[in-house]
């Protein structure tokens, strides 16, 4: 056997019994937003300046001005205030721990309705029951799976109850004969019965993401004005940026929140607040935010760049693949991870197909074992690769010319 015709076999050897840890992938998914590959992309840029602040001695908990211990959330906390108008803010790791916290700091041994409508699974089967078990609440079921009213909500408060809690129903969407209940609603009512109003948004976008054309979704600073006295959102989601549970509200519940014993088992770590804080700086000019955040780029890139993408990708795979049919398509591309699922973003994807399905899954094989693997799906028999994840286009096409 020639030397080069050990490549192959070796390399398939080492991927299977070594491996090579976590791996970097071209996610043509058409799920931008992809919980099983990362979620958002971090900004190089800002997730240096963060790695500069973490990888050195830093003011986490240190006060410059007094010379004395601080607060490790003081700076991200103030960045929050400016952005969503809120009084006061903390983080931790990740937006169920939010949920989880703020539950068990508010409603513990006490009783919270729900809409039945909003009784979410979120993925890996985590689901918001299941939570509030754990948080030591009583769940109060109201309304039905697709109507529910200010009245079931009314009916349901007693001398038992905690709080008023509304939740994003962020990875379904019902349509037809539907009816929930308004944020400002929630709040004359919560005023009325001295209920505060709890609601979880999800995905988290800071601004109004119709501003590049995109579905609208709404924001923390919306829902506090709304009447929400805490909103808690994701920070790997719309906002584009790293892992974590973001609290934000009325400074009365989120000092109370912070003293809650757990707080310290879910407390974010210096390079979670190091990079938050950046991605959070990047939104404070919203002329530039585009340019600094990976995702947004991402979601409004134009047709006509998709369009290049396909052209060249199209042609090599047409060289690399004889026996397939490969073509540019319109696509539809799905943002992911609980955002806008009632809403697709036009797109363009190259589509493979072969006679023989064998073909086909040794086609996906193949692609995942490229360096680094190219990640697509399977629809109706044939592979589709949406184009917004094709970059870097450079590396891609490098990937690609190996595939024979």
């Amino acid at each position: 056997m020639e030397p080069a015709h050990y490549l192959e076999p070796i390399t398939t050897w080492l991927r299977t019994h070594i491996g090579h840890g976590y791996e970097t992938v071209f996610n043509l998914t058409g799920t931008v937003i992809h919980t099983n590959l990362g979620r958002s992309l971090l900004s190089e840029q800002l997730m240096a300046e963060a790695v500069r602040v973490a990888t050195r001695p830093t003011t986490l908990e240190y006060d410059l001005r007094t010379g004395r211990r601080g607060q490790r959330e003081n700076i991200v906390e103030h960045r929050l205030k400016l952005l969503t108008g809120c009084e006061a803010a903390t983080i931790v790791n990740n937006n169920a721990a939010a949920v989880l916290l703020v539950l068990n700091t508010l409603a513990h041994n006490k009783s919270v309705p729900v809409s039945r409508g909003e009784l979410i699974e979120i993925g890996g089967s985590f689901r918001l029951p299941d939570i509030m078990e754990r948080a030591g609440c009583r769940l109060v079921e109201i309304g039905t799976t697709n109507r529910t009213r200010l009245s079931d909500y009314a009916t349901a408060i007693d001398e038992n109850t905690a709080m008023l809690l509304k939740v994003h129903p962020s990875n379904f969407h019902i349509e037809g004969f539907t009816e929930a209940v308004a944020t400002r609603d929630l709040k004359e009512l919560g005023e009325q019965s001295g209920l505060p109003v709890i609601e979880d948004i999800g995905s988290g976008a800071l601004f109004d993401l119709a501003r590049f054309g995109l579905p609208h979704e709404p924001t923390p600073r919306e829902v506090l004005d709304q009447g929400a006295d805490v909103v808690t959102f994701s920070g790997d989601k719309l906002l584009g940026g790293i892992q974590a549970g973001i609290i934000v509200g009325s400074i009365a519940l989120i000092e109370r929140i912070k003293e809650n014993p757990l707080k310290r088992a879910l407390r974010a770590d210096k390079i979670t607040l190091a990079i938050l804080d950046a991605t959070l700086k990047a939104y404070e000019d919203p002329d530039t935010t585009r340019e600094k955040i990976p995702l947004l780029q991402t979601l409004t890139l134009p047709q006509k760049t998709l369009a290049h993408r396909g052209k060249v990708l199209s042609k090599l795979l047409h060289e690399q693949l004889d026996d397939f049919t490969v073509e540019v398509v319109d696509s539809k591309t799905q943002i992911g991870s609980g955002a806008l699922p009632d809403r697709l973003i036009d797109s363009l994807a190259i589509q493979i197909s072969h006679a023989v399905p064998r073909e086909m899954r040794s086609l996906v094989s193949k692609l995942r074992n490229l360096n680094p693997p190219v990640i697509g799906r399977v629809q109706d028999d044939t592979l589709l690769l949406d184009l917004r994840g094709a970059e870097p286009m450079e590396e891609l096409i490098r990937a690609l010319e190996d595939l024979t």
